[in-house]
């Protein structure tokens, strides 16, 4: 199994280097990108992904290593930190700047809207925080993120649960 993990937290962070080396040791190939050590400006909403340049994002920065690691790896594990019961603004920000893995092309699926995909295929995402959040609200966040992208949602895990969300993205 192919596994990128996109971390904003800090390398140093010991709960995400645990978590980090479970899952390295558990799949036949893993990608880890540290957004914290990247240029990821955020999304300006110009459509140009949609529009001007389908697929490629107008802003020139680092997020295009991510965005290739989507198309790539397919299985996705992000670590993010929280605020305010939620994820903070860094994996706020690296969720926003998927667009470019959808059309602005619209279809109704199961009663609701739901993005056209660009490309074949079915992404699996799981989230695993660092800090205090309302779990339920998170699952039900990547759930919907998931729905968006045409993935599925593989669950939402404090950070020492690492060993939990292995089992549920193998």
């Amino acid at each position: 199994m192919k596994l990128l993990i996109v971390s904003a937290l800090p390398r140093e962070n010991s709960a995400a280097q645990a978590a980090v080396e479970r899952f390295r040791n558990a799949v036949s190939e893993c990608k880890i990108l540290y957004a914290q050590e990247m240029k990821i400006s955020p999304c300006v909403g110009c459509n140009a992904c949609w529009l001007k340049t389908p697929g490629i994002c107008a802003v020139k920065d680092d997020y295009e290593e991510i965005l290739k690691g989507f198309i790539e790896y397919g299985s996705v594990v992000f670590l993010a930190g929280t605020a305010l019961n939620f994820v903070d603004h860094r994996m706020k920000n690296i969720i926003d700047r998927m667009l470019p893995l959808v059309t602005m092309g619209i279809r109704i699926v199961d009663g609701q809207c739901r993005h056209v995909p660009r490309y074949d295929r079915r992404y699996r995402l799981a989230l695993l925080y660092d800090g205090t959040a309302d779990q339920q609200y998170l699952e039900e966040w990547m759930g919907r993120v998931a729905l968006n992208f045409d993935g599925e949602s593989l669950g939402v895990f404090p950070i020492d649960q690492a060993e939990e969300a292995l089992s549920c993205i193998l």
